[in-house]
């Protein structure tokens, strides 16, 4: 496999940052969950988030991943 060009490195920093997110939000879900019971809205706010992060962290990884083809015109 070729090394990833620039954009695929930023693609991956930036789904590491999403599945930091993911679980600092599963954090956060957990602590209104305990403070205010399973069924307050922050609970279920924060529970969407970390489906959100998750899903962008793996497509985004799945992008930084790739073995892409040169596709520039040769001169």
């Amino acid at each position: 496999m070729k090394r990833p060009n620039r954009y695929q490195r930023f693609s991956i920093f930036f789904a590491y940052l999403f599945y930091l997110g993911a679980m600092a939000s599963l954090g956060v879900s957990g602590w209104f969950a305990w403070q205010q019971g399973m069924n307050s809205p922050p609970v279920a706010a924060f529970a969407a988030s970390v489906v959100f992060f998750i899903g962008g962290g793996i497509v985004l990884h799945v992008m930084g991943r790739a073995n892409l083809p040169d596709l520039r015109v040769n001169r």
